[in-house]
């Protein structure tokens, strides 16, 4: 599992993730293994910060099939612009990389199987398995280290100066607490776009 989290404040965007490798009992530390749960795509929206939390096989398959997407489709600067890249991209994660859909039988929709925050100029957004997608205001986080860093981070929201500082509060509170996420972390920041007058 993991923590990642995005963070939006006065003006500046932050994405983070810590660097850990669990799989059954076993920790790969970033020592052994260069593990990025972060990763960049250009956009309509500009430079595009991807991280995800979950199954390690997620994190290839989904930096292969969005780098795969022509830039026409490849939009998420919204809401909206999320979901439908993301329900385009369903049926090539099945057809191409074998996704297994299934997760319960009382499911309303098949499953991506992902939990994606994503980070660029227009704002902070997460995506969740039913393709539910959010528009965060704040901050989130997700992954196993989530509480840990969602309370710290509401700690220091109004006492820190910038997106980054408060990232990094709670990038440092799932690696302290939760026993699968370790430091150190990646963090990258950008500038959100004006509002439109």
């Amino acid at each position: 599992m993991t923590t990642v989290v995005v963070v939006r404040k006065n003006g500046q965007i932050a994405i983070a993730a810590d660097t850990l490798v669990t799989f059954g009992d076993t920790r790969l530390a970033n020592r052994f293994e260069d593990n990025t749960k972060i990763f960049k795509v250009d956009t309509d929206c500009g430079p595009t910060y991807l991280g995800m939390a979950g199954t390690v096989a997620h994190f290839p398959v989904l930096r292969k099939a969005i780098g795969s997407m022509p830039s026409e489709i490849l939009k998420l600067g919204s809401k909206d612009d999320v979901f439908d890249t993301f329900t385009k991209l369903h049926p090539y994660l099945k057809d191409n990389f074998f996704l297994q859909t299934k997760e319960e039988d009382s499911d309303p929709y098949e499953s991506s199987q992902f939990s994606v925050v994503i980070a660029n100029a227009s704002g902070i957004y997460g995506l969740y398995s039913y393709r539910e997608v959010f528009e965060f205001k704040e901050f989130w986080g997700i992954g196993s280290g989530r509480s840990f860093a969602l309370g710290a981070m509401h700690a220091a929201y109004n006492r820190a100066k910038t997106a980054r500082e408060v990232a990094e509060a709670g990038i440092a509170a799932g690696c302290e607490f939760d026993r699968n996420s370790a430091a150190p972390a990646d963090i990258f920041t950008l500038k959100m776009k004006e509002a439109k007058k």
